[in-house]
């Protein structure tokens, strides 16, 4: 009985309860129409849902991969800058906050700047992480936005901003505001150099992000379904006191009513991107000289 107990009964056990070694992200689920959907078939659509259309949210390491040119692109380093000037906790030391984001994602900050070229044409990214705290701004994504327009205007090249953000970093405070106008700025100072600034919209965009840069390009594209706002809709109907119209907020509505310029499926929003960048970084036609108008009497 012992036998049977201790040796046969065990390796029976194991065999009947062993688990399959199947890795755990071969599949994901869409958060939209909730199909599961096979991770490698869902990665060569560019992470959109085959069965609905949701445009999941993407990395902005993916994204660099996605706009340029064949994916060639070099990172441009972005200023360092105060870890935690605030000092700020609350059930979490914001350094702790830092580290956890960047052990997730290998990068010191939301946002990420890179050039290469889309359409052959010399364009700049910075593109915001909605991985990395909600891809919120602070004083690391202003510095990084400022980084960006200043070697756009160095290469004379345009500059892309690809936006995925819950708004300013709670845990600098004023601080993060300051951003807002900051990179307004460096929006103004492209302009001044007469280079084309161009803002992707993708889900979500909102709070000071929406408020500052994300809504100042010359060209505004917005990716399928993206919520873009300042204030959240559940804040605007307890504050109105009404129900919002339905797809309020969402890229589509934002069309509707003049607020973004295209809506751009994902798989076509290089060749779009393309397609403005050439046509604004063209150089103008010279102008025909005038000619004079022939004497009323129709002598030369």
């Amino acid at each position: 009985m012992n036998w049977l107990t201790n040796f046969v009964k065990p390796r029976i056990n194991a065999l009947v309860n062993r688990k399959r070694d199947v890795p755990g992200n071969l599949w994901q689920t869409c958060p939209s129409c909730g199909q599961m959907i096979f991770a490698r078939d869902l990665k060569a659509n560019l992470s959109v849902c085959q069965h609905c259309g949701h445009h999941l949210r993407v990395s902005a390491v993916e994204r660099f991969a996605m706009l340029f040119d064949d994916g060639v692109h070099a990172r441009v380093e972005t200023p360092a800058v105060v870890q935690d000037p605030l000092k700020f906790r609350d059930h979490k030391r914001y350094p702790d906050r830092l580290k956890d984001s960047r052990a997730r994602s290998g990068e010191k900050d939301a946002m990420l700047v890179a050039e290469g070229k889309i359409g052959g044409q010399p364009t700049v990214i910075a593109a915001l992480d909605f991985g990395f705290m909600g891809g919120s701004m602070g004083l690391a994504v202003g510095e990084a936005f400022l980084a960006a327009a200043a070697r756009a205007i160095a290469a004379k090249a345009a500059l892309v901003a690809v936006t995925a953000s819950g708004g300013a970093r709670m845990q600098e405070g004023i601080l993060s505001l300051m951003q807002m106008p900051r990179t307004t700025i460096a929006v103004e100072q492209m302009h001044e150099a007469g280079l084309p600034y161009i803002v992707v919209l993708t889900d979500p965009t909102t709070g000071g992000v929406t408020a500052s840069f994300a809504m100042l390009g010359d060209i505004a594209i917005a990716e399928p379904g993206a919520q873009i706002g300042f204030a959240g809709p559940r804040v605007i109907e307890k504050t109105i006191r009404e129900q919002l119209p339905e797809g309020f907020q969402r890229a589509e509505y934002l069309l509707d009513h003049g607020m973004v310029d295209m809506v751009v499926p994902r798989a076509k929003l290089r060749e779009t991107l393309a397609q403005v960048i050439d046509l604004l970084m063209r150089p103008k036609a010279a102008a025909p000289a005038a000619v004079e108008p022939a004497p009323a009497d129709g002598r030369a």
